[in-house]
């Protein structure tokens, strides 16, 4: 159905849309009270899956976070359905694989090499009928505020079913953390955060989305709202308020040696860092973890905690790893290489779902999941009847959050026919069970991981066990074919 006429039936007829929650299915899930629960969704940017406290960080501090973890589920074989942002941000939304929607590179990525990059869409189509316009016609408020990276105008949250939209537009990351968030003179305004021209000297982005996000929470207290809250953090540029730098550089000369290098060679293109001590990066981590708390706090003054569900986690792993003169941030060992790869440190990401008198604290899931299953599970949450013909490729996680039972699912995959400045070339991924295997486009060389044994991905298994390996391949093939999957192509002029 067209975007504009969803619109008018979202218009004429909520009350219907309310009406028909009172049934049930198997698929469902009854709110806990009389009023359908609230859902707070905390994306943010590039967070490595090692960047908390609860993942296992022990230089970046992150007491709110851990709080949260704590309180609810802990996923630690969550993925990004991509290693880069856009991608894996229109899977939320949709609850689509990116392959299948043709978003399979960050939108404004062209990057080539002795391939063609695969053509791919630069905005998230209006006739997806996303996560948002969903809860929208059940009667929820709904706000983003933050990134957006998913296309130009008309491809705005506003036209994909959310009520409020504030700083979010076409670019994928901002042109400065401090107000007024605006490139220097003379250089591309492309990168400049809109909507926030009324801050002030000094104020600090991640600080005046929060701030934001209160707003929204206090004028829509009395009714189900989605909150998506989509932080530019902790993406390049980075930048740290100054006292959080200072903190944090202090802590790092007190760190006692480190056992290994602090690079490491990333397949003779990349270096990968090896350690966290960059006290600008962990101070932006620290900006986020305030900004959990302060939401988390909001919630609880407005006794909206115990009917609020929160979901906290990143759109692609970590930015450990770069080629040519640059230095990443962070570090995510002991996974291997990091954001725009398709090895464990560019997908798996840090996932905690709270959700009060349903998860039991302090609950722990192994099961591999990937962000299409964050769609089909809020509207469970919702208590609204699925929509696989929407989330074709999601799967609820309900069973997993009520400790019922693992996913019906044989296989993760991943397709990623691009170059990206981390080093990678293009490539293709599927993880079924414990062994995956990752497929260059470039020459067809395949390898193969036991992520039980060797969550690292250090010892290529693919001689050893070529039955698998062919079985895993096939896999993959028949997966792209199914989805129609865009493959780069070779370059002409490339020497």
């Amino acid at each position: 159905m067209p975007p504009d006429h969803r619109r008018v039936l979202r218009t004429l007829g909520l009350g219907l849309a309310l009406a028909s929650l009172t049934g049930c299915t198997a698929e469902r899930s009854e709110p806990p009270s009389g009023r359908l629960p609230n859902i707070v969704f905390i994306l943010i940017d590039d967070l490595g899956w090692t960047d908390t406290g609860r993942y296992g960080s022990t230089f970046y501090e992150t007491p709110h976070i851990n709080r949260l973890a704590d309180a609810g589920m802990r996923f630690t074989n969550a993925y990004a359905s991509s290693p880069v942002c856009s991608p894996t941000r229109a899977s939320i939304l949709t609850g689509k694989h990116p392959a299948r929607l043709n978003i399979t590179d960050w939108i404004g990525g062209r990057q080539r090499g002795v391939l063609l990059p695969a053509d791919y869409e630069h905005q998230l189509p209006l006739d997806e009928l996303t996560v948002a316009e969903a809860l929208q016609e059940a009667g929820y408020a709904t706000g983003f505020i933050g990134k957006w990276h998913l296309g130009d105008p008309p491809y705005f949250p506003e036209n994909q079913g959310f009520d409020v939209n504030i700083a979010g537009h076409g670019a994928g990351h901002p042109a400065s953390y401090f107000y007024p968030y605006r490139a220097e003179e003379g250089r591309s305004t492309a990168w400049d955060v809109p909507g926030l021209e009324d801050g002030a000297p000094g104020e600090y982005l991640t600080d005046r989305l929060t701030q934001e996000a209160l707003r929204f929470i206090e004028a829509h207290r009395d009714q189900p709202f989605l909150l998506f809250l989509s932080h530019y953090a902790v993406h390049t540029p980075i930048q740290s308020k100054p006292e959080l730098e200072e903190k944090f550089r202090a802590k790092a000369t007190s760190l006692p040696p480190a056992p290994h290098p602090p690079f490491q060679s990333e397949s003779g293109r990349a270096l990968t860092r090896q350690h966290q001590d960059d006290p600008v990066y962990a101070g932006m981590v620290a900006s986020v973890d305030e900004s959990v708390g302060r939401i988390m706090e909001k919630l609880a003054e407005l006794t909206l905690t115990d009917n609020t569900v929160v979901i906290f986690t990143s759109d692609n792993g970590g930015l450990t790893t770069l080629a040519g003169e640059r230095w990443a941030p962070t570090a995510v060992q002991p996974l291997r290489a990091g954001k725009g790869w398709l090895y464990e440190g560019g997908i798996r990401v840090p996932l905690i779902i709270y959700w009060p008198d349903v998860v039991a604290p302090v609950s722990v899931s192994n099961e591999p999941v990937t962000s299409a299953d964050l769609y089909p599970t809020m509207l469970g949450v919702a208590g609204l009847e699925l929509r696989p013909a929407q989330h074709r490729d999601g799967r609820s996680l309900i069973p997993i959050l009520r400790g019922d039972s693992a996913l019906e699912r044989a296989a993760l995959y991943w397709h990623f026919p691009h170059y990206h400045g981390s080093g990678n070339r293009p490539s293709g991924a599927v993880r079924a069970g414990d062994h995956k295997l990752i497929e260059w486009f470039e020459d067809g060389r395949v390898e193969l991981y036991d992520l039980r044994a060797d969550i690292g991905e250090r010892e290529d298994l693919s001689d050893r066990f070529p039955v698998k390996t062919e079985e895993l391949r096939a896999m993959l093939n028949a997966w792209r074919g199914e989805l129609d999957a865009r493959m780069p192509k070779p370059d002409p002029e490339h020497r």
